[in-house]
């Protein structure tokens, strides 16, 4: 219970640090990141502690208008994830690579959803930090293996890279290593029925969304979470 609870707490504040940034990349493909609030231009987040705790609320601290994220989103979002991962027992440098992957996949999962887009600011470091934390894990002589790891981080990126031109974002082709690392790390079985997960929570999710009246059937969809989703929690469940 402890663990769980301080998992919650650290996720809450990865997810509260992740906010500005959140904000300044949920913008459509093209245009300029956003550093001030769009009604007053008042910088944002305000500076010091006083400034991104008003941030969380959802609303630009000088005019009061709804400015980033909604009031607790990533905060929730990630803290929530993050004691999930703990409650399932995740741990060492291997929990670690699950944690980090939670982080970045927390604030793409807001990213996209918004603007369908996933920033190389949120999806390189988040599979280097994967491979990374990774390579700590084969080191500490965790169970795993890391070249099946490099390996089926090869072999996904790979798979997303064809499917680019059925429509695959180079984002979800970014983010590809540190799904495929992370599902390698255990099994190949866990590689496969990882990626099947993305794809199968994708599947069920798009005619969802158009039977309830928020897409249509030209819409895009946002793939990031689910891969993200599908891979962490076949991940868990392996280790």
């Amino acid at each position: 219970m402890v663990t769980v609870v301080v998992a919650l707490l650290a996720g809450l504040a990865a997810g509260a640090a992740a906010r500005p940034l959140i904000f300044a990349r949920a913008v459509p493909r093209g245009e300029p990141n956003r550093t001030a609030c769009p009604s007053c231009a008042t910088s944002y987040p305000s500076p010091g502690l006083r400034g991104r705790l008003q941030a969380a609320t959802g609303r630009c601290s000088s005019c009061g208008s709804k400015i980033g994220p909604a009031a607790g989103l990533p905060e929730l979002l990630t803290g929530a994830s993050f004691a999930a991962v703990a409650a399932a027992g995740a741990s060492g440098w291997a929990g670690a690579a699950q944690y980090w992957l939670l982080a970045c996949g927390a604030a793409l999962t807001v990213i996209d959803l918004k603007v369908h887009r996933l920033p190389d600011i949120l999806t390189l470091p988040a599979s280097a930090g994967t491979l990374l934390l990774l390579g700590g894990a084969a080191l500490a002589g965790e169970p795993g293996n890391f070249w099946r790891a490099l390996t089926a981080a090869a072999a996904v990126t790979a798979v997303y890279l064809v499917l680019v031109v059925a429509g695959m974002g180079m984002g979800d082709v970014k983010l590809a290593p540190a799904v495929g690392a992370l599902l390698g790390w255990s099994s190949w079985t866990a590689v496969l029925w990882g990626t099947f997960a993305g794809f199968a929570l994708a599947a069920v999710a798009g005619p969802a969304l158009i039977l309830t009246g928020r897409a249509s059937t030209k819409s895009r969809l946002a793939f990031g979470p689910y891969m993200i989703i599908g891979a962490l929690a076949v991940s868990t469940l392996s280790t």
